[in-house]
């Protein structure tokens, strides 16, 4: 890194939090290096993205416009059993996550990029702090921020106690080719935020840009997440993928077992309005537990956490991904003009705290309110997906 930079940073997690939390250190001065635990390129952890104010302003900054990474929708529409729609004009922009991606990836080209990097230790001297992989490799810098995730490393070797809980309910999902659909559902879908509710179940729609970020009709993607209340002990049967993999956090496309995906084909015919599960049936369905994170603390020695791995806010807010863009850019703010040669600044540092885990209570508190009103939860509506 350039000696000519007023520190260097450490970002643990190469997924849009840690690239947004590289962007942001880089633009106070910092120079940045990235470190990601898969070994290949990323996979998409969610598919689509609500487009938030706060992706909006990083994106602006680096040249791009909201809508260039984005599908426009222009209604709202809520089916009922029958699949009878009801609407209202509800303008709104959707991204993707490996849209996303390479947006904030790509102006980064010449950061150290580090695949294949398991943290195993942080160690803390003076003004540096030493970051070691499961490989051996180790990195030096001033600053170690955790942006890996709900599964974080990071969290785990500053705050051995804190865990995810899960919340009682999964999300199935899926991305799939707008051309690969029948005429008729994408007339209902396309240019519409979709979606249905009824006990213990809720899922929605709506279109993103295509796998290479295209918006021209004809080749985005169809993005779905249906949430069903699953009983806890049928988690491990749930996330053991086809090779026999036990997943904790994520079950990728591909993995569902032959009998999981017939069992959530029948489970949309017998529970979802028809244009809902002829949906299911034609895609590859991956799936996510929903869990929740409570924040301990968010700053350590020479550390912070941001976004999922400081803490989890529900889905239904869709503002897991603009949370860690916030929590990015108020620590860049505070670290603003500092050198290590100086304190840290810890009032800053505190400010910048207090003000995000306000910022997470009130998301919190709105997603489980949300997740309530559609009777999603442990002790909630009907149970889906038992053991048969």
């Amino acid at each position: 890194m350039s000696e000519t930079n007023d520190f260097t940073a450490l970002v643990i997690g190469g997924s849009v939090g840690g690239l947004a939390a590289a962007h942001e250190l880089r633009a106070v001065g910092a120079g940045v290096a990235v470190y990601e635990r898969s070994a290949g390129e990323t996979s998409a952890r969610g598919a689509g993205i609500v487009m938030q104010p706060e992706v909006d302003a990083l994106l602006a900054r680096l040249g791009r416009s909201a809508s260039s990474v984005s599908v426009e929708l222009h209604e709202r529409q809520q089916l009922d059993a029958h699949g009878r729609p009801a609407r209202h004009g509800a303008p709104q922009l959707m991204t993707a996550w490996d849209t996303l991606y390479r947006a904030l990836r790509e102006p980064l080209s010449g950061v150290c990029y580090r695949l294949d990097s398991t943290l195993r230790r942080v160690q803390v001297s003076g003004h540096d702090v030493t970051a070691e992989f499961s490989d051996g490799y180790t990195a030096r810098g001033n600053f170690l921020v955790g942006a890996d995730g709900i599964g974080s490393a990071t969290r785990m070797l500053l705050d051995s106690v804190s865990r995810p809980e899960y919340a009682g309910y999964v999300a199935w999902r899926g991305l799939e080719p707008e051309s690969a659909l029948p005429s008729d559902l994408l007339d209902l879908l396309a240019g519409r935020f979709t979606f249905f509710t009824s006990s213990g179940t809720q899922m929605l729609c709506y279109l993103v840009p295509g796998a290479d970020g295209e918006r021209e009709e004809g080749s985005r993607r169809v993005n779905w997440v249906w949430y069903t209340n699953v009983a806890e002990p049928e988690l491990p049967r749930l996330l053991t993928g086809r090779s026999g993999k036990h997943f904790a956090h994520f079950v990728p496309p591909g993995e569902l077992r032959p009998e999981i995906v017939e069992q959530v084909a029948r489970q949309a015919d017998a529970s979802l309005p028809r244009p809902f599960a002829r949906l299911v049936h034609l895609s590859d369905v991956f799936m996510q537990p929903v869990f929740d994170l409570a924040p301990g603390r968010m700053v350590a020695d020479h550390a912070a956490l941001i976004g999922d791995a400081a803490g989890t806010v529900r889905p239904h807010t869709a503002s897991g991904t603009s949370k860690a863009f916030g929590d990015a850019a108020g620590l860049a703010a505070a670290l603003r003009g500092w050198t290590p040669d100086l304190p840290l600044p810890a009032s800053e540092l505190e400010h910048w705290e207090i003000r995000r885990l306000d910022r997470f209570l009130t998301l919190s508190e709105a997603g489980f309110d949300l997740a309530v009103r559609s009777t999603l939860g442990a002790g909630r509506g009907d149970r889906f997906f038992g053991a048969e």
